[in-house]
């Protein structure tokens, strides 16, 4: 994880300082915060046009910084690619909906985040055959198919690492000795401990072996999803909504290739659309639940997660959705998505 710090003037800083800090930096931006509270961006360009313009190198930096500088919310990542690529910004800061910086996104695809301590248990569904990823999972477990050499639950569990999360889980049924085999291996910075499940259980009955190893809120996830967004926010939003459980899901256009038509009872025409595009929130398979919501699966049972959710919002539990751009989601259950997934680590340079 990139240290958004290091991109950051504190409200007050001398100009002379902040050169410094953007120096330091690399990017030639920097974005001045009052207690994480966005006030401006600051460039070194906008410093040199100061200093030649006689500018006293030791007042607030805050006062000459660019105060309306462009920003996104945190669901609008497409938008700040689009804003990257045609305007030619080096940089686009990421707000929460109180105007607090939650990340910067750079034209290099170069991501920064706060550090984060979250420290709360992961638990991963790693039992499924990958049958969409056939002939590949003939070979290895749906959990150990690399993306640039790294297995996909690695990656996975890296994401999670870099915001303080460092406690797994596995749920394994498929193959389940060949990947224990592989994470006892594994030397890396992670505790993971495996549940067997003995017969097929679904994406949620299996959840229901863990009853009494949880206590409060724990991330739960499929094997074949990368989530690249704050999950920090999507704690502090699980936590101010009382939710029982949080659903992550993506934004996704869907585009008609053809024209479309609609029309009225007595077979006139109402209206004629070309291509019409859609939105829609697709549920990315990744979650933050409350472990009270064990109260709800049944033993020995094959159920899915959602089924338990739906059960759940049926009783008068809170149930909240955080949305992120499909940007930010990778699915890796399809053999099209996983090449897909493949491309974008060689671009931003991890693994092979």
């Amino acid at each position: 994880m990139v240290d958004i710090k290091q991109y950051i003037i504190a409200a007050g800083t001398s100009v002379i300082d902040a050169m410094s800090i953007i120096d330091k930096g690399g990017k030639g931006i920097a974005f001045v915060c009052k207690d994480r509270n966005l006030v401006g961006s600051l460039s070194d360009g906008d410093i040199r046009r100061y200093i030649l313009s006689g500018g006293d190198i030791m007042k607030a930096a805050d006062d000459i910084a660019v105060k309306r500088c462009v920003h996104v919310g945190t669901d609008e990542l497409d938008l700040a690619e689009k804003l990257l690529h045609q305007n030619k910004f080096r940089a686009i800061p990421v707000t929460d909906q109180d105007g607090m910086l939650c990340s910067i996104q750079f034209s290099d695809q170069i991501v920064a985040h706060y550090p984060s301590q979250l420290k709360l248990p992961v638990v991963i569904m790693a039992g499924g055959k990958g049958t969409r990823l056939y002939p590949y999972t003939k070979i290895l477990p749906k959990p150990l198919i690399p993306i640039n050499d790294i297995p996909i639950t690695e990656h996975i569990m890296q994401q999670f690492y870099n915001f303080g999360c460092d406690d797994f889980a596995m749920i394994v049924n498929h193959q389940k000795e060949m990947i224990k085999a592989f994470f006892f291996e594994l030397k890396g910075p992670y505790h993971v401990r495996f549940i067997d499940e003995e017969l097929p259980l679904g994406t949620g009955g299996g959840l229901k072996l863990m009853e009494g190893m949880l206590d409060g809120p724990f991330f739960f996830t499929n094997c074949d999803t990368l989530i690249e967004a704050d999950y920090e926010q999507i704690y502090r939003q699980h936590v101010r909504d009382k939710n029982i459980a949080t659903i992550v899901c993506a934004t996704q256009k869907v585009t008609i290739p053809y024209g479309t038509v609609s029309v009225k009872q007595d077979g006139q025409l109402l209206e004629m659309q070309e291509k019409p595009q859609y939105s829609f929130l697709i549920n990315t398979g990744f979650y933050l639940l409350d472990s009270k919501i064990m109260g709800y699966i049944p033993e020995n049972t094959f159920i899915h997660i959602t089924e338990i959710i739906e059960k759940c919002c049926l009783a008068g539990e809170r149930v909240g959705v955080f949305p992120i751009s499909e940007l930010q989601w990778s699915d890796m259950g399809q053999l099209a998505e996983l090449r897909n997934m493949q491309k974008k680590k060689e671009s931003e340079g991890l693994g092979g």
